[in-house]
């Protein structure tokens, strides 16, 4: 009988992107690179990536560090808006600032992405079948990890919303069998050096 193993879900926000996003910053290669090195000894079974250039350069630079890994580009990784909330399912106080927020999401839009926003759930999460754990890296956006989080923690489909990610941070979440799904790491940048890190945030938001 095939027993079931736990999953080690790696996610990575990709590095700084060129203001018009057709391909990274110096610091966003140098975010990437380490990273790399970071993440060179573990035992990856594949490395996903969302299919917009500023994803596919992080997930090749880190690549560049595994050995014998496959690289897998997906639309499923990509850049999309998981999930819009009517507004009474929002807390009050904040209900207008989310939705003006999403208020540029067409419907073809949020209809593709509440898609990929579900097939990522049944690509990407749970314990996987067989007797040895997995250990996948996903080199996605900053709404994939904050939907994916929202979903190892239990909370409402809308808690995707105000969940902010750094360039070239790492969060780990295991699913165990028989287990609730754990955070083990979330918004992790001690790989980057002090210049490097809090990129992708407002101002404001760096520690």
């Amino acid at each position: 009988m095939t027993g079931t193993a736990t999953r080690y879900l790696y996610l990575a926000r990709h590095g700084e992107a060129l203001p018009d996003e057709s391909a990274l910053s110096q610091a966003g290669r140098q975010q990437a690179t380490l990273l790399g090195r970071r993440l060179q000894d573990v035992p990856f079974t594949a490395v996903h990536h969302g299919p917009l250039p500023r994803a596919a350069q992080t997930a090749r630079l880190i690549h560049d560090h595994l050995k014998n890994v496959p690289l897998l580009v997906s639309d499923v990784a990509g850049d999309y808006v998981p999930y819009v909330p009517p507004r009474n399912e929002l807390p009050p106080e904040s209900a207008d600032y989310y939705l003006r927020f999403l208020a540029d999401t067409n419907d073809d839009e949020r209809k593709q992405g509440a898609a990929l926003a579900l097939q990522a759930l049944d690509l990407f999460t749970g314990p996987v079948a067989g007797e040895a754990d997995r250990h996948e890296l996903v080199v996605t956006h900053s709404f994939l990890v904050a939907w994916l989080v929202r979903d190892a923690m239990h909370a409402p489909k809308w808690r995707w919303l105000g969940l902010n990610h750094g360039n070239a941070a790492l969060t780990v979440i295991r699913y165990a069998p028989d287990r609730a799904a754990s955070v083990l790491v979330s918004n992790d940048m001690r790989h980057l050096p002090a210049e490097l890190r809090w990129t992708g945030f407002p101002p404001e938001e760096h520690i």
